[in-house]
């Protein structure tokens, strides 16, 4: 099992980034609540990182928080859910938020996340009411905020490219980025403020 991985951000395209570990090149996919905490491309970075093996892939998955990837993993024994849908909650809130929502019983912010109908919300809510103990607040990776960005040459077809594939509808995720003032912004930016006014 691989368990963490340390090396250089050779490329990142959201939802997928690679990484390059004493050349070696791992393709890891991770939640945007990764990328946003990602440094820009050729600078050192740590992930905690999970290994789904199944008969026809393996998928390494990578975080920023090893409370998102302990998360991860809660949600993956959750009745219903799949590593996708599970990437897709922790990249509209991070363990913290959902923490929250389940605490509170707010399945309405669940529901708002793609791919998460009222029943699927209030079954995480039941589920994961006693596996929240698991999860150890500790920090990884983050870069200085504002310093190191990557140049992207169009980050908003980047973003919309990405909340495709994070589960929404290419229509839905056009509208999503429309709605979004993205002069100067990043990709991780624009995906960011998207994702925040769908949860409002």
């Amino acid at each position: 099992m691989i368990g963490r991985l340390c090396g250089k951000i050779l490329d990142k395209q959201p939802p997928q980034l690679l990484l390059d570990v004493h050349g070696v090149g791992y393709e890891v996919e991770a939640p945007m609540t990764t990328f946003y905490e990602l440094p820009s491309v050729g600078d050192e970075v740590t992930l905690f990182t999970h290994l789904a093996v199944r008969d026809d892939a393996h998928t390494l998955y990578g975080f920023a928080k090893i409370t998102d990837r302990d998360l991860f993993r809660g949600l993956l024994r959750v009745n219903g859910v799949g590593a996708k849908l599970a990437l897709t909650i922790l990249s509209g809130m991070d363990a913290n938020d959902f923490a929250g929502c389940v605490q509170n019983g707010d399945a309405a912010a669940l529901e708002r996340l793609p791919g998460v109908g009222k029943k699927t919300a209030e079954r995480l809510i039941m589920e994961m009411r006693d596996r929240l103990e698991m999860l150890t607040p500790v920090k990884v990776g983050k870069a200085p905020a504002g310093k190191g960005r990557a140049i992207i040459a169009n980050p908003t077809e980047e973003a919309v490219s990405a909340l495709i594939g994070l589960g929404y509808k290419p229509q839905e995720a056009s509208r999503m980025v429309r709605s979004v003032e993205t002069v100067d912004l990043s990709s991780e930016e624009i995906i960011r403020t998207a994702l925040l006014s769908t949860l409002q």
